[in-house]
């Protein structure tokens, strides 16, 4: 018999929730929020991000903070 109240279960499960999203998206943009269920959200990302990326990546700025962004809303996101 599983005891979904258990703290651990709960530590468990929001890591799975929050920080793996996170963490694969400070690799490939996009997938976190694949992972989550917002298809639409990472292909916006996926598209937009190399958009940004290609008109405006002289600047680095710019794709930077898409890219933090991006994994800010990953983890936070629901």
């Amino acid at each position: 018999m599983a005891n979904d109240k258990h703290p651990l279960n709960a530590t468990i499960m929001s890591s799975q929730k929050y920080g793996l999203p996170a963490l694969v998206s400070v690799f490939l943009p996009g997938v976190g929020q694949l992972i989550k269920g917002h298809f639409f959200k990472g292909f916006f990302i996926w598209i937009f991000g190399g958009l940004l990326t290609f008109f405006f990546g002289w600047t680095v700025i710019v794709p930077f903070l898409f890219w933090v962004w991006n994994i800010y809303d990953a983890y936070n996101a629901d």
